[in-house]
């Protein structure tokens, strides 16, 4: 799976991702770092990634626009560390992989997963 990792998790969130065959790129490979969000998602459309990020201005801009893509996957867990990340995204990547691919909105907190089909109706 492709995905764009937001500046606000770890560069080695990409790096964790792409050490077991996914294609991930941190926006600071991409030159987005300070880059409004706007830009951000439409680099994820354009490159067809899955944005994952802790922001939830991304919940709210797809909202207001009505649009299908990107999937993003957002973390609202307390331990944000590159390594639990990863992991957590890994392991339950299986069960709304079918989702990311038709156009979600995934929220993973400590307690739960949330699985929002796009466009946000």
């Amino acid at each position: 799976m492709k995905f764009l990792v937001d500046e606000c998790l770890s560069i080695r969130v990409a790096a964790l991702l792409t050490d077991v065959g996914h294609d991930a790129v941190h926006v600071t490979d991409c030159e987005l770092a300070g880059e409004p969000d706007e830009r951000v998602l439409a680099r994820a459309v354009g490159d067809g990634r899955v944005l994952l990020s802790a922001d939830t201005d991304f919940g709210e801009l797809l909202a207001r626009s009505g649009a299908g893509t990107p999937s993003v996957v957002l973390f609202r867990r307390s331990d944000r560390s590159a390594t639990s990340l990863s992991a957590v995204l890994l392991a339950n990547l299986p069960e709304f992989e079918d989702d990311l691919a038709k156009g979600a909105f995934v929220v993973i907190t400590d307690e739960r997963m949330r699985i929002r089909p796009l466009p946000f109706r």
